[in-house]
């Protein structure tokens, strides 16, 4: 951590470096600087690394007292019994006698300024901020507060430091809920304040704080005194009525000047691959009087941007008109028109002790089975040519009564109550990878695993570890990582495919095993394909660069930049310019609109997918079991028990 001196114009350094110091914040006595330090952040410290993932940090809270004749805010208290002086109570007595008089008098004197005081401006005195840097790292102490993931420290009044914690690792696919605490230095108690936010910030005075309770965005706003915790309910700000007017043309055209100057001082490149930024600006300028809706905006900086030549370059929302929307609900079935009925042809499972894996028909107590007829839905008789989803209109996670039957005249048929859900997806691709790990396990004869990484964040780094290290008594790996769209730098799941067999051991009950112990000893063989892109590219690369095995596929997509950190647009439109680019390690740009070209291509035309094959799947077997055949795992076995007496 360092401090600026505005009136110096100098950095000093203020920790040294051999901690993860973080959330800087002064108290408001200016006598001390807090912060949160951990020494166990180790690989989370890498950012764009998939090996960052889940490594548990806790920060400690520490004060640096900023002048040397300052004393230790938290030294050591006395424990002794302080014995009451009689004689100074008396004196204490009389002296309130004396000040009851003076206040008597000095009322008629303030009844005389009541004018001049009702002028006057009350300002908060500004502390004067004095720092010793001569041995200030001997002035840093611990404070008395229980270590925690702390991410972010605000201060109220003097004293007074609130703590923002991430109490429990929520789900990959919801934002972590802030707790914030409060400690007081007079007491050097920590209380808990409030919980559940997304935002949190103390007022300028340390009086207040607003917050935000609740992830979803009609999640209220509130203002609370910081003196005691608030109540449920209390201060919450009635933001509905808020109504801002504008001029869309005016909004428009700054917004167009605004996106030019996201590409020319964000995009990594700072020639804009050649690009002339003041030249295209004044080209599709003209187009801007002829917007007929906001939409057409989005579109021109589509057509505009689209001149950079470059992969990540997004343009999304803005204040564009949204039509009310129904959710259709969703079984998870296919259908075939049979008898003048549909027909369940096929039910997809789920994980029903997964939310994000529920599947309709396969709750307990549902029951239907693959060949029964759909018959009705809520009462409404079912046929074709009527589309069959038309029935599930607004129904998505509401409790519904289908009528199902193993005969389409009805004879026979039950009543079932089932909750629909408003995506399929998840159901399908699930049901993708189980086919697919089925057909590898069969034309392997069960010597090879199947593992799908859908990305290379949360749900790749998800997928891979409960995939591959469920599979480790396979004898190799496919890897299958087609439609991989991106994320973080896969290092981790490279890392781990790589590990080499080390040793083994022997129990005294004659077990065998080896070291690594989680993994798979033999080849692994990557699938990649042409919608593998961003993560999706980098995983196949250094697959490929760290000779792990062959890649068989078609190119990957080339696309290979990173995006972050760009300002919003007026209306809440959005526009990105790449400002990270990946280059290898010969000083070129080996991936950005190139792709990672397989060492084996195969297409999955769409006649051989229709008939039920996979080529790329199939080749991808018979590649690593070809490679199994010329090495084969062997583990060793032990050698003969050592006789250390022997004569």
């Amino acid at each position: 951590m360092y401090v600026y001196s505005l009136e110096g114009g100098k950095e000093s350094q203020i920790t040294d470096g051999t901690a993860d110091s973080r959330f800087p914040v002064f108290d408001r006595d200016g006598k001390t600087l807090y912060f949160a330090s951990s020494t166990d952040v180790g690989l989370a410290k890498a950012w764009l690394d998939l090996s960052s993932y889940q490594h548990p940090v806790t920060r400690s809270i520490y004060a640096v007292v900023l002048k040397k004749s300052d004393p230790n805010p938290v030294e050591p208290q006395s424990d002794e019994e302080k014995v009451a002086d009689k004689e100074k109570d008396k004196d204490k007595e009389k002296e309130k006698g004396k000040d009851a008089e003076k206040a008597k008098d000095k009322t008629k004197d303030k009844a005389a300024d009541k004018d001049k005081e009702d002028k006057a401006e009350k300002k908060d005195e500004v502390p004067v901020v004095t720092i010793d840097l001569e041995g200030i790292g001997q002035r840093i102490v611990a404070m008395p507060i229980r270590a925690a993931n702390y991410v972010s420290l605000d201060t109220g009044k003097a004293g007074i430091l609130f703590l923002g914690e991430i109490v429990d690792v929520p789900r990959f696919s919801e934002p972590p809920l802030l707790s914030v605490s409060k400690f007081d230095l007079s007491t050097r108690k920590t209380e808990p304040y409030v919980g559940g936010l997304t935002a949190f910030v103390v007022s300028e005075n340390g009086e207040k704080a607003l917050f935000k309770q609740g992830p979803a965005p009609a999640s209220p706003w509130i203002i609370a005194a910081t003196a005691a915790a608030p109540k449920p309910g209390e201060g919450a700000l009635n933001l509905g009525e808020m109504e801002v007017r504008v001029d869309p043309r005016a909004e428009w055209n700054q917004m167009y000047h605004e996106v030019w100057r996201i590409e020319r001082d964000f995009l990594y490149d700072p020639n804009h691959h050649g690009l002339n930024i003041p030249e295209a600006e004044t080209k599709y300028g003209v187009y801007l009087p002829r917007l007929g809706g906001r939409e057409d905006l989005n579109y021109l900086f589509t057509e505009m941007l689209g001149e950079i030549t470059i992969g990540h370059m997004f343009i999304n929302g803005g204040d564009v008109p949204k039509p009310r929307q129904v959710k259709g609900g969703l079984l998870g079935a296919d259908y075939n028109v049979e008898n003048g009925r549909f027909r369940f042809a096929r039910i997809y499972n789920g994980e029903n002790w997964n939310p994000e894996l529920r599947a309709p028909l396969t709750q307990p107590g549902t029951d239907v089975k693959v060949g029964e007829y759909l018959l009705e839905v809520n009462g409404r008789e079912v046929k074709p040519p009527t589309d069959v989803y038309s029935y599930f209109e607004n129904t998505a996670g509401k409790q519904i009564k289908i009528r199902v039957g193993p005969n389409a005249d009805g004879k026979d048929a039950r009543d079932v109550s089932v909750v629909p859900v408003d995506d399929e997806f998840s159901l399908r691709n699930r049901a993708w990878e189980e086919d697919n790990r089925r057909r590898v396990d069969e034309l392997s004869g069960g010597k090879l695993a199947y593992v799908h990484v859908p990305d290379t964040g949360p749900a790749g780094y998800t997928s891979f570890n409960r995939f591959y290290y469920a599979q480790v008594e396979k004898q190799g790996a496919v890897i299958d990582e087609r439609y991989n769209h991106g994320g973080e730098v896969a290092d981790y799941i490279v890392d781990q495919l790589k590990r080499p067999l080390r040793n083994c051991d022997v129990t005294r009950e004659g077990e065998k095993f080896c070291s690594p112990m989680a993994q798979i000893y033999g080849p692994k063989t990557m699938i990649i394909n042409e919608m593998s892109g961003s993560g999706g590219d980098a995983l196949p690369w250094m697959f490929k660069q760290d000779g792990v095995g062959p890649l068989v596929g078609t190119r990957t997509w080339g696309g290979l930049v990173g995006i972050y950190g760009y300002p919003p647009l007026m209306d809440g439109g959005r526009v990105t310019a790449p400002r990270v680019a990946i280059y290898g390690l010969k000083g070129e740009w080996e991936v950005e609109n190139h792709g990672i070209q397989p060492d084996i291509e195969v297409e999955n035309d769409p006649a051989s997918v229709a008939a039920g094959h996979d080529a790329q799947l199939e080749r991808a077997v018979q590649v690593t079991l070809e490679a199994l055949r010329k090495n084969p795992v062997v583990l060793p076995d032990h050698p003969p028990y050592p006789n250390y007496h022997k004569k």
